[in-house]
């Protein structure tokens, strides 16, 4: 969350952040709550002063009478005090319900719109679009066809939504793991099988909702746990409350793991088959850095993601995103999209990965910090996540832009070392 002083210091660029973000924040009653927290602080700060000053008095009286008087001026400024002491606890409560919800600031340079009609384009990959001879399949069809995708089957079993892959495409997804691996190792990050389960506290950290309507993660009831719906979650939440030697920094993660969405509200022809569904697995980069490098950092993620899909040659163009459609605590996001061929009537991008630094965001509410050797104190560190391959999309954009007229799919050749050599499926 951001520092509740720069909030109240900066309030009029908060809420224009927040009117460019489209969210209703009440920062007014937010700033009316501060002040008289303050103003309490201060009450209770003075009448413990106060009370000190009395008691050490006590054994200074003159006589029983003084003695007495003086005990008595103790004990009812003790009273003021914790009495001021609860009202402040109970503004701070107050002032955190709204802080919580105050997302950060965006990147100067973000676009400014409402939603992702606001987006702008910035970069092209390096396959262009083919040009087909025959009737593309969409990735729905095409795996029916061969009998890989059953959502018949996962109905029945878990229910809509849910779904199995068979044969020859679960092949192809380990493949896509082993080679987004293998390449972020190179790179330098270390691979790490999460838990599919994470405490409720660690979720908001993060800045997702656990509980209520709009909720988009599925919880235990009975329990403070959730299921995941990105290693985002547990990879910060691995160092939660943990303070980093800053040589030690930067920090890289792998995270391998599966993700569990409701997807509530999602409906529709692009939504259709594997676009968006309750589970998938997701390899995710994860780093913890400098506040200074952060920015850099962010442009190595997006790079990297953009070398994945260059790999498996898949066309896809990359976004920045514009602040109605940034999550609230992204500071800036990178989205890339895919082009799919078999969506929509003639074809459309989809998004497939997003890259986000999210400064400090989540590292005050976690508690992560930093620290200078032979320097006193410590910082807040920056916290950056990416999609190296969320699996369920890539199979998407593999299966429609490499499919064939004869209904095969020909296996990208970076990752044929890791299906035995074989040129296609199907």
């Amino acid at each position: 969350m951001l520092d509740r002083k720069f909030i109240f210091e900066n309030i009029d660029a908060v809420k224009e952040n927040c009117v460019n973000r489209n969210l209703d924040i009440n920062l007014d009653s937010f700033v009316e709550l501060e002040t008289s927290r303050r103003a309490k602080l201060q009450e209770a700060e003075e009448l413990n002063k106060k009370s000190n000053d009395a008691s050490k008095l006590i054994g200074k009286a003159k006589d029983d009478a003084e003695r007495e008087s003086l005990k008595e001026e103790a004990r009812t400024l003790r009273e003021q005090k914790h009495t001021a002491q609860e009202e402040h606890d109970r503004l701070d409560a107050e002032v955190l319900e709204i802080q919580k919800f105050v997302p950060n600031m965006a990147h100067p340079d973000a676009p400014i719109g409402k939603d992702d009609k606001a987006n702008l384009k910035i970069s092209d990959g390096k396959t262009v679009p083919r040009e087909f001879d025959f009737d593309v399949m969409d990735h729905l069809d095409l795996g029916q066809h061969h009998d890989w995708i059953d959502f018949e089957g996962g109905a029945r079993t878990t229910g809509a939504g849910f779904y199995f892959l068979k044969g020859d495409l679960v092949l192809l997804d380990l493949a896509l793991q082993q080679f987004a691996v293998n390449e972020l190792v190179k790179r330098g990050f270390t691979p790490t099988v999460t838990p599919d389960l994470a405490r409720d506290s660690v979720l908001e950290g993060i800045g997702f909702n656990p509980r209520g309507p709009e909720t988009q993660i599925y919880s235990i009831d009975g329990m403070d746990v959730s299921l995941i719906g990105t290693s985002e979650i547990t990879l910060g939440g691995l160092y939660s409350g943990v303070t980093i030697a800053e040589e030690d920094l930067p920090i890289k993660l792998c995270g391998i793991s599966h993700c569990y969405r409701t997807e509530a509200g999602a409906a529709g022809r692009a939504s259709r088959g594997l676009y968006r569904v309750h589970q998938f697995t997701k390899i995710e980069m994860f780093a913890f850095t400098l506040p200074e490098e952060s920015d850099a950092f962010h442009e190595d993620l997006r790079q990297i993601e953009c070398d994945l899909f260059d790999a498996i040659e898949v066309p896809y163009r990359v976004v920045d995103t514009a602040t109605g459609d940034l999550g609230g605590p992204a500071y800036r996001k990178y989205d890339l999209e895919a082009w799919m061929p078999g969506r929509g009537e003639a074809g459309e991008y989809g998004e497939v990965t997003s890259t986000s630094n999210c400064t400090d965001y989540q590292s005050r509410r976690l508690n992560i910090r930093y620290k200078k050797k032979d320097v006193k104190g410590t910082k807040f560190v920056h916290t950056l996540n990416g999609t190296a391959f969320a699996l369920s999309r890539a199979l998407i954009s593999i299966l429609e832009n490499h499919q064939n007229a004869d209904k095969s799919v020909t296996i990208p050749e970076v990752l044929r070392p890791f299906m035995g050599g074989r040129e296609k499926i199907g």
